[in-house]
Parts: C-alpha cells; structure tokens; sequence
C-alpha cells in the first residue's frame, strides 16, 4: 500500500450530511455509510492518489473522489466522464 499523507491521515476522514447526500447521488450507492466506502477505494492499491492544491484526488475503478487536504473531509466524488473530474498533472504524493 502507497504511504503519503492522506493514507497516514485515514482516521481523520469524514464528510458532512450534505456531502454523504451529493457523493450518493453522484455515484448511485445503496450504502449508508459512504465513508468506509470512500476509505476502501482511497486504500485500493489500483486508485492513484494525488494532490493539486487544497485538494487530495483519488482516482478508483470508474470515480473520483475528491477530499480536502486540511480538514480530510471528503468534498465529492464523481463517476468518469463527468465534466469535473481533474487530469493528475502536478502530481504530488
């Protein structure tokens, strides 16, 4: 497993109600608990991780995750094709 910031940092992970309602509806998951799905796709060694400003981007299977790189609160995820994904230039691990 890839050791870097946010790995090391997995505890601190969360999101909000509104954020756990968004990343559901983004992605259409029958899950209630939409951070330990986030926290298996962020230590999935197939996701490439990487970080562009204030933003970590975790790019797993067929979405991207996006988690604030102070607070670890998972902002949005998005399935690929979407408009909003990030292209990783400026890796940083």
């Amino acid at each position: 497993m890839r050791t870097n910031e946010l790995i090391a940092n997995l505890d601190k992970l969360h999101t909000t109600e509104m954020g756990i309602t968004r990343i559901k509806r983004n992605l259409s998951l029958d899950t209630d608990n939409v951070v330990s799905w986030c926290r298996e796709k962020i230590t999935d060694p197939e996701s490439l991780i990487f970080r562009k400003g204030k933003n970590w981007y975790i790019n797993a299977e067929d979405c991207q995750i996006t988690v604030n790189a102070h607070s670890y609160t998972i902002i949005t995820a998005h399935k690929f094709g979407s408009a909003s994904i990030k292209t990783p230039k400026g890796i940083r691990f």
